[in-house]
């Protein structure tokens, strides 16, 4: 139309000067109007490489995940340390606190983690041996469990390497970047699967890999200059790296839990000012919100359990829940397993259900609450010592309910207490599951407060610390004054609420 117009105008008799003006004045004004709404326009920019290079679906499936990693080429680009590694941080440490009004503040931008490039049979082989093994091993543990879900259960060292080295341009996280060069890093990244090695190889076989392990990343500069202290070493199933762990027990760990016994962690190895604990893999398919809409109506059991009923240590409690439980209405109690057969049937009784019953394993911590809380099925955890990721972060009273030992085993009371539960309380419950969920499920890419994410937020919270206590070993004279080890632990006494 507007062309049209304007060659109606072009051929139209001369006007008067006033018109002529009028005239002019109304095409400028069309002119900057259309001006100014192809400038404010969202598709008037020339769309850039990183607009149009849109990431790939996030997977939260091991096997499919590994698959597409070992098919993919990984750069090495990782700089070896300089000759004078500690004046080459403490220079870059210098240029930060004059350059960044807010470091070394956790939130003064990303964590810097610099990835050891270790020997393929620490890192590519173990992977390997796990992809190509899995399809045709019916391997079982001593108790039955398929050994290759266990360790996708634990299999945290994966998720988390595969996110760092992964290109930038695919990456979604901003909590933490790789840095090629040592002198620029916050913290060094270990990327040797300890668990996968544990229960692939033979048993010598794998402690003489544990030691070549140990020499390794023990003989690098950075691990000299701090002792390990600014360090991750990922040892999430609690037999896994522990010939050897007592020379590593300065570095943060990466733990399913702490147990307290002294069964699986020593004295003094394992702390929460130290360590981080992440949550295991879940074993049963995601209910997102649609799922737990659509599975309302049908959570027609009180409360749900399926696993192993007789455990050791702190578990020992199972078998007393189950002949406290086992005649209740409305409640189900099962043994089984997390083979393929099991996953189905715990994923089913899980959303039929409103609570599960998340009691203490061999340790404190149990796989099983991780999955009742991707299936919306609000947890009951029944673990005196238990400790849980990220709760410098989360707030597990919003979604979980916590019952001491004493008052579950006491006659009839737990199931009077679940029955007097509010229903609005437990709809509210129901809805935080559904937004907690995510930060329970690992994926490639690694996506915003995700575990990984909030993996590397819980680190950067202690970075203050462990610049201190490195500092403060590289003066301390050892002969005449004790160095800190910050072992500092308070018991943890689980309260109902």
């Amino acid at each position: 139309m507007a062309g049209k117009q304007f060659h109606s105008l072009a051929h139209a008799r001369p006007a008067s000067a006033s018109a002529r003006r009028l005239l002019s004045a109304a095409g400028a004004l069309v002119l900057l109007s259309a001006a100014y709404f192809l400038l404010l326009s969202p598709s008037s920019p020339r769309p850039t490489a990183a607009v149009l290079a849109s990431p790939s679906p996030a997977t939260t499936s091991f096997l499919a995940s590994l698959d597409s990693f070992l098919a993919a080429p990984h750069a090495s680009d990782s700089a070896a340390a300089p000759g004078d590694l500690d004046a080459a941080i403490r220079a870059q440490e210098e240029a930060r606190l004059h350059g960044d009004p807010a470091w070394p503040a956790p939130a003064a931008g990303p964590l810097r983690v610099y990835v050891y490039e270790m020997p393929s049979k620490f890192t590519y082989d173990m992977l390997r041996l796990f992809r190509d093994s899995y399809r045709k091993t019916d391997n079982l543990t001593s108790n039955g469990s398929p050994v290759h879900r266990l360790i996708e259960q634990h299999s945290i060292d994966y998720w988390l390497w595969a996110d760092l080295i992964a290109p930038e341009s695919r990456r979604l996280l901003k909590s933490v970047v790789r840095v090629q060069r040592q002198e620029e890093a916050d913290i060094f990244y270990v990327p040797f699967f300890t668990t996968i090695s544990y229960f692939l190889l033979e048993k010598q076989e794998c402690k003489a890999l544990y030691r070549e392990a140990l020499k390794w990343v023990t003989d690098q500069p950075a691990w000299q200059r701090s002792e390990g202290r600014d360090h991750v070493i990922p040892v999430h199933h609690p037999w896994s790296f522990k010939s050897v762990r007592r020379f590593v027990k300065k570095a943060i760990w990466l733990l399913p839990d702490m147990d307290s016994t002294g069964n699986w962690y020593k004295p003094g190895q394992v702390y929460l000012e130290k360590d981080v604990i992440l949550p295991y893999v879940p074993n049963v398919d995601h209910c997102d919100s649609k799922c737990v809409s659509e599975t309302q109506s049908k959570r027609s059991i009180l409360l749900f359990f399926r696993g192993r009923l007789k455990r050791n240590a702190g578990g020992k409690i199972r078998s007393k829940l189950v002949e406290e439980l086992k005649s209740a209405e409305d409640i189900v109690i099962e043994e089984g397993s997390a083979g393929a057969q099991g996953k189905a049937a715990a994923q089913d009784g899980m959303r039929k259900s409103l609570f599960c019953l998340s009691p203490a394993g061999d340790t404190p911590s149990s796989a099983r609450l991780f999955d009742a809380i991707v299936s919306g099925c609000i947890p009951v955890i029944i673990s005196d010592e238990l400790e849980l990721p990220f709760e410098g972060i989360l707030d597990y009273r919003e979604i979980a309910l916590f019952v001491s030992s004493s008052d579950a085993l006491q006659p009839g009371w737990l199931v009077k207490h679940l029955r007097r539960m509010d229903a609005k309380r437990i709809r509210e419950m129901q809805s935080n599951l559904v937004k907690f969920s995510r930060h329970f499920l690992y994926s490639s890419p690694a996506r915003p407060l995700g575990p990984e994410d909030l993996t590397w937020r819980m680190i950067a919270g202690k970075l203050l610390n462990i610049k201190l206590h490195i500092r403060r070993s590289q003066r301390v004279v050892r002969e005449s004054r004790s160095i800190c080890t910050c072992e500092c632990r308070v018991g943890n006494t689980t309260r109902m609420l």
